[in-house]
């Protein structure tokens, strides 16, 4: 076996030199002042280089919510798909732990493994 070279720390000060962040170029519209990196267009305006380009879309209105309790009356969420029965659920309860055994406890076909026989 090799003997490893030596690891200074002068060797580790000088690779993390690149590891500094850099300062962004941020530049300020001319137009409608808002902040935005050079050579890309002006997300709230749709403009670039003088030109529109795209037509923004307009802020939803947000509801904030209040915290504390409600005085509205609440109402019960339930799932559309939560009553379903599917068409093998019976065949899955039947087996039990009996067919797990027996078929191995893994399902036929895994999923990256191509096509289940």
């Amino acid at each position: 076996m090799s003997i490893r070279m030596r690891h200074t720390k002068g060797h580790t000060a000088n690779r993390r030199s690149h590891h500094a962040l850099k300062n962004m170029n941020i530049v300020k519209d001319k137009e409608s002042g808002n902040l935005r990196l050079p050579h890309r267009l002006d997300e709230a305006t749709g403009m670039y280089r003088g030109k529109q380009i795209f037509s923004p879309k307009a802020k939803a209105e947000h509801k904030t919510k209040v915290k504390g309790i409600s005085t509205a009356p609440a109402e019960k969420h339930v799932h559309e798909h939560a009553t379903e029965v599917h068409a093998n659920a019976e065949a899955k309860a039947s087996k039990g732990i009996f067919g797990k055994i027996a078929t191995g406890g893994r399902p036929k076909a895994r999923s990256g493994f191509g096509g289940g026989a």
